[in-house]
């Protein structure tokens, strides 16, 4: 979009509230209490120097220069060798020493020393990224209006700072202005939580006119805070600016490292830096892992201890009793010894003593038994591994120029013993890359593309492969490769206009319509092709707007009020422009399900436009509206089972006494700061977001990686177990497990479910206690029952694979019914786990891990895996489109999920071998 319009664009309605309420709600009544003390003087340094809040300068390095030295010693000495070695080391420099002090010292210090090099050298690559990072850039005013550039680690609370579009923030910020006139931005978080959609953030109305430099010349203002924590999805703080009192939300914070998108510049006020940001906040240093051969290593050196000891003892008793007969009758039987003119060592008649000192002196000549060169061989070894797998080509992945990273050297040999990986599925083993494919409009099915599990199904059915499929009217299909990303749609009915021709054209064309207008997308057009691209919160989103584009409804620009569309005219046939004017956004959310837009179109009717789940639009349905229910029903259902994304379109018509009625409560609602202000939104949304008429359905493929299926494959018949750990439903995770060949043709299915009859009689009837004691009862009786079923399947040597949904999992991972879980769930050869929860993936991972005592490995891309991968003994990082937080977790880094295939039966393979052979 052309600046000078979007700087225009009034989106006050896409926000979950207006901003710059002057009533206080109880929550700000806390500042100036314990943790909501914090005081900025905007724009005023020498008030703000004397809070000493310190500056934006941040490490993530394990040391630094004072503290390397105890810290790094202390690391060396965890290890049980080198604890031995310096005990003969001090013993060296008594005279009880066979030998001089220098051959007991001096290993030891090289074997340390070197150690050390390799921690400082590992710690010296993140000191690196700390110093880019803390000299980066951003414009500060320096006053005057003028505006300098200055190095993120210079910046101090209190100043403001200018960010321009696709920057990062460089500390936590509070947004005072943006290019736009309603001073909104938009923010992309992928680096704090994972999510690629866009959130949308705005200004409170008294700073959001500041649209130039020259406007912070006299500017001043207080602003009053909670203090710094981790949490970061809440804010409570207020902004006085002449003698007005504003409430400052989440809505009004910048996060440091989230980037600002679609939005030329931010004008922001720093009111966290350095450790106190809530990134920093939020991060820990990852849990010490140690691979088994090393801790191997450790009970190796115990038992060679064991022997020396022995060895020592007996030879100081032997030695004891015959130093105790050196004087009989003044007879010298050791002469040489001279035992009547001796020290204590050889001192007949103080033998036991004489004893306990040889005994320390054996341990000293026996040391030799255990390799001290051993250690410092193996850490120049796993260095040298490290280093193969870091230039391996075949780990390369040109098209995002990413290398795989071994992040650690610890663990190179654990590759070669993994017995079960637990994987995320969007974004690993599929794309997060949404095509829109199919839909389903006035109970009619469209779309011919062939989904990848489709072709799967074919294989296992012995169907003609998809590119030989024909349609209805014996043509062939067409190609499934998308000629427009994020569109992969072919269906000569509705494609090039000829939708128009089609039975129910009234109703494709509201379907259409809500495709272009339901959304909280912006466009922007490339000002030398012309061509509109969108920037939108969610890839799905992004597919249906280029799905309105491509069937001629093209949403091309927002104006003040309005959404603008070409879009073709049904008794015309031609392209026309048409103007909605846009009055609110009921947004997306978990609980909800659904997204609305409510406009009014250029006749003056008011439409509600609806997009959700299909569990929540069904029920939302008017008697008149269920027309092609039952044909959507079928048509989702046969979606789900293709493995793709469905969502169900409806809308209404408003009349304006209803309207009214509904704005003026819900700009009651948006404009309260009270805890409860998303649940009174919901209610109202809740009361107008009824009696819809039913248009019909969306399918979206997120397709899977390249060679995802034949790794799988591969891996299977490596042994190693295989779970997928997903937030997807149980039909299309099913699904998604055929086409990447987890689950194959002959294997039995056990499925765990809390959708079966009996659960949902009891979730309609009885209290909750009740419920839940049921549920979890049905829940251990479906698990008993497979356990029993497993005896008797296995002894058919047929492949198992278990599923069970998130419900289920809940009560399984309980302390007394978890052990029963993991033995069905290892009898199986795959396990899929449904409708998964960040924290229930941690869950599982842990109880794999301690209950197994085998090694495990956890991949995944986003910050929803960062749990599970270091919960896992080894944690692989995709290096894909969902932020840095799961790579920064990791232990090594690769761009693809196939990669992992090479990782393990190739570099582990050899690792695990050369390591074992260098161990005695």
């Amino acid at each position: 979009m052309a600046r000078g319009i979007r700087k225009k664009l009034h989106l006050g309605s896409l926000l979950p509230f207006r901003c710059g309420s002057k009533s206080f709600q109880p929550e700000h009544s806390l500042i100036g209490g314990p943790g909501f003390s914090r005081v900025v003087f905007c724009n005023n340094t020498e008030s703000q120097r004397v809070l000493n809040y310190g500056n934006n300068y941040v490490t993530s390095t394990k040391y630094t220069l004072a503290t390397f030295f105890p810290k790094s010693i202390f690391e060396q000495f965890r290890r049980a060798a080198n604890v031995f070695f310096l005990i003969t080391a001090i013993l060296s420099f008594t005279p009880l020493s066979p030998s001089s002090p220098v051959s007991s010292v001096l290993p030891l210090a090289l074997v340390i020393l070197a150690a050390m090099i390799k921690e400082a050298i590992e710690d010296l690559t993140r000191r690196k990224q700390d110093i880019e990072v803390n000299n980066r850039k951003v414009k500060v005013h320096r006053g005057e209006g003028v505006f300098d550039n200055a190095k993120w680690m210079n910046l101090e609370v209190g100043d403001i700072v200018r960010v321009e579009k696709d920057g990062y923030f460089p500390a936590d910020l509070i947004l005072l202005s943006s290019s736009y006139e309603e001073a909104i931005c938009y923010v992309e978080t992928m680096n704090l939580d994972g999510e690629t959609n866009l959130k949308l953030k705005q200004a409170v109305d008294a700073t959001s006119k500041l649209h130039e430099d020259s406007g912070f010349q006299n500017f001043k203002a207080v602003i009053k805070s909670e203090d710094p924590n981790a949490n970061l999805y809440s804010f409570i703080g207020s902004l006085q600016l002449e003698e007005q009192q504003y409430p400052l939300t989440p809505q009004q914070l910048l996060l440091r490292e989230s980037k600002l998108k679609n939005t030329d510049f931010i004008y922001g006020v720093v009111i966290f830096t350095g450790h106190d940001t809530k990134v920093m906040q939020n991060s820990t240093a990852p849990p010490s892992k140690r691979s088994k051969i090393e801790r191997r290593m450790d009970k190796l050196v115990y038992f060679l201890f064991s022997i020396l000891v022995l060895m020592s003892f007996i030879g100081s008793i032997f030695f004891g009793i015959s130093t105790r007969k050196d004087l009989e009758n003044g007879t010298m039987k050791r002469w040489y010894l001279r035992p009547d003119d001796t020290t204590i060592y050889y001192d007949p008649k103080r033998a036991p003593v004489a004893a306990i000192l040889i005994f320390l002196t054996g341990l000293m000549l026996y040391s030799y038994l255990i390799p001290i060169s051993l250690y410092i061989s193996l850490e120049i070894t796993k260095v040298i591994q490290c280093t193969f797998i870091n230039q391996d080509l075949h780990m390369y992945y040109e098209e995002a120029d990413k290398p795989a990273k071994a992040r650690t050297s610890n663990l190179n040999e654990e590759l070669g013993q993994v017995d079960t990986i637990l994987s995320d599925k969007t974004g690993t083993l599929t794309c997060n890359s949404m095509e829109f494919i199919k839909c389903s409009m006035a109970g009619t099915a469209y779309g011919r593309g062939v989904t990848v599990v489709e072709r799967a199904l074919s294989r296992r059915e012995e169907l003609p492969s998809a590119v030989e499929v024909t349609n209805g009217e014996g043509h062939v299909e067409y190609s499934t490769k998308a000629a427009i990303k994020g569109f992969n749609f072919f269906d000569e009915r509705i494609t090039h206009g000829n939708w128009v021709n089609e039975p129910q054209a009234d109703v494709i064309q509201k379907f259409l319509l809500l495709l272009a207008i339901c959304h909280t997308a912006v466009p922007e057009v490339d000002e030398e092709t012309g061509r509109i691209s969108y920037e939108a919160e969610s890839p799905d989103e992004a597919a249906f707007v280029i799905a309105a584009r491509e069937l001629g409804f093209e949403f091309y620009e927002r104006t003040q009020t309005s959404i603008l569309i070409h879009e073709l005219d049904l008794i015309s046939g031609r392209k026309v422009q048409r103007s909605y004017k846009l009055l609110n956004i009921l947004e997306f959310s978990n609980s909800r399900k659904r997204m609305s837009v409510i406009v009014r179109n250029m006749e003056g009717k008011l439409l509600l436009l609806c997009k959700g789940a299909d569990s929540v639009i069904f029920e939302r349905l008017t008697k008149n509206g269920r027309e092609f229910e039952e044909q959507t029903r079928e048509h989702v259902n046969e979606y789900a089972n293709a493995g793709l994304r469905t969502l169900l379109f409806a809308y209404r018509e408003l009349d304006e006494e209803e309207y009214n009625k509904f704005n003026e409560e819900f700009t009651e609602a948006k404009n309260s700061v009270s805890a409860d202000r998303d649940e009174m939104m919901e209610e109202v949304a809740e009361k107008i977001e009824n009696d819809l008429i039913l248009l019909g359905a969306t399918a979206v493929e997120d397709k899977l990686q390249n060679g995802v299926p034949e790794c799988i494959d591969k891996l299977a018949q490596a042994g190693i177990k295989i779970w997928v750990l997903t937030g997807d439903k149980l039909e299309t995770a099913i699904n998604i497990g055929f086409a990447c060949c987890l689950l194959r043709q002959g294997m039995e299915q056990i499925v765990i479910s809390s959708e079966t009859p009996i659960i949902k009689a009891l979730e309609k009837g009885g209290d909750n206690s009740a419920v839940a004691a049921a549920f979890k009862a049905n829940v251990l009786q479906q698990i008993r029952e497979a356990k029993e079923s497993l005896t008797t399947l296995s002894k058919s040597s047929e492949a198992l694979a278990l599923i069970i949904d998130g419900k289920s999992l809940t009560c399984a991972l309980e302390d007394d019914v978890k052990g029963l879980f993991l033995e069905l769930a290892l009898g199986c050869a795959s396990v899929i786990c449904c409708r998964c929860s960040p924290k229930q993936k941690a869950l599982v991972t842990r109880l794999v891990k301690i209950k197994t005592g085998r090694t495990t490995l956890a991949i995944g891309d986003g910050a929803n895996d960062v749990g599970m991968l270091q919960e896992a003994d080894i944690g692989i990082g995709i290096s894909g489109v969902e932020g840095m937080q799961a790579v920064m977790s990791s232990d090594i880094a690769i761009a693809q999920f196939r990669y992992l295939q090479r990782l393990l039966l190739v570099h582990g393979h050899w690792c695990y071998r050369r390591i074992s052979t260098m161990v005695p």
